[in-house]
């Protein structure tokens, strides 16, 4: 079994506190200048949910949509990562469906564009809205990702397996993703494998085929009970099921607020890094534990080197995990929507806020009071410059 290393990871709400240094010992100085270190910088968002009005505030006077302006504040940070994830809540199934938000969504194509040109590079689409068009309408939306070599959709597909596996700087990622729900809405008989269901016997299947396939395991899961605070019964025993099975990063979504985080240990020494709930990345809900979400950063690290006897020796661990909190901002006629990060967000802004038209209870104490609860370390700065 690989050697496996996790960082401690503090508990950091406005300030990273400086950890004592370590004093190095001469022999392992030695040995890693001689070691080759890889490493990944990766980034993750939670929901990008489309509301009616959201589209609609995308309309241009001849009638297309452009999102590009809802990532304009949070583009450069995307960017630097060599990677970053999205949970796609909405189908992006084509004119032919009809543009529509809750409860059914389809979103304009352009949106997928709008993505990449903002740095993201893998797409989940195992989540309770996949197969709000129907099979048609998700086969639409898969083919035309198709036509985007950038993007890597997780979670659905037309056939073939489910598993995907990045290999980047020398470091190989696989994903795996799975959804609690598809509400109501039947899989098709001839197409049961289309969307990625939890299911034991299945998961355990999938994810000990793709352990020895890769340096670093990650599971993407829909799950838990919406706008709940903490994560429910279910979300934590799936949690610690997932984790036996040599599984690096888990990263849920659905609840549309933010969840806490949690290392999960397991008796022989394995560790797996929770994140329960991200939150909504981009939405139009209208109260405020929805517009505050998270996107995780971190990096994937991969040291080979010799040990002693000449054997090569491969160190994997996980970095600088942390949560740069995100703030979606949409004005009281529900326009000029965008994606703040929270170091850059000002009273000025919130003061404009369109969730202003519903409660008065919107305030960087209410931020903070959120923020400390999620028992990860708290970007409050660009973690990616």
């Amino acid at each position: 079994m690989k050697n496996k290393i996790f960082l401690t990871l503090f508990v950091l709400i406005f300030l990273s506190c400086p950890s004592k240094p370590e004093i190095p010992d001469e022999n392992i100085e030695t040995e890693q200048a001689a070691a080759n270190t890889h490493t990944i910088t990766f980034a993750a968002v939670g929901d990008n949910l489309f509301h009616v009005s959201l589209i609609r505030s995308a309309q241009m006077a001849d009638g297309t949509y452009d999102f590009s302006s809802l990532y304009t504040e949070i583009k450069p940070i995307i960017q630097k990562a060599d990677l970053a994830f999205i949970n796609q809540e909405t189908v992006m199934a084509g004119t032919s469906f009809g543009y529509s938000g809750y409860p059914t969504f389809n979103s304009p194509q352009i949106l997928a564009h709008n993505l990449v040109d903002a740095g993201f590079d893998i797409m989940n689409l195992a989540n309770n809205h996949a197969m709000d068009m129907g099979r048609n309408g998700l086969y639409a939306t898969l083919d035309f990702i198709d036509t985007i070599p950038e993007l890597t959709v997780i979670g659905a597909r037309k056939s073939g397996e489910s598993a995907r596996i990045i290999s980047k700087n020398n470091i190989t990622l696989g994903f795996l993703s799975y959804t609690f729900s598809l509400n109501g809405i039947a899989l098709p008989s001839d197409n049961p494998n289309l969307v990625s269901m939890i299911d034991r016997p299945v998961m355990t299947s999938e994810m000990n085929a793709l352990r020895p396939l890769c340096d670093f395991l990650i599971v993407s899961i829909h799950w838990g009970a919406e706008y709940l605070l903490e994560p429910d019964n279910f979300q934590r025993d799936m949690a610690r099921f997932i984790a036996e099975h040599d599984v690096d990063l888990i990263i849920g979504h659905h609840p549309h607020v933010l969840q806490r985080m949690e290392m999960i240990n397991l008796p022989d020494g394995r560790k797996t890094l929770c994140y329960f709930s991200l939150g909504n990345f981009a939405s139009h809900q209208r109260e405020r534990e929805r517009i505050i979400g998270g996107m995780i950063v971190l990096t994937f690290t991969k040291t080979v080197g010799q040990d002693s006897t000449g054997q090569e020796h491969t160190v994997l661990s996980i970095d600088d995990a942390g949560m740069l909190p995100v703030i979606t901002h949409y004005d009281r006629r529900f326009e000029n929507t965008k994606i703040y990060p929270f170091y850059s967000y000002t009273q000025e802004t919130m003061n404009d806020h369109g969730l202003l038209n519903f409660e008065r209870g919107l305030s960087f104490e209410f931020f903070f009071g959120v923020l400390n609860r999620l028992n990860t370390k708290i970007y409050m700065h660009n973690p990616l410059q």
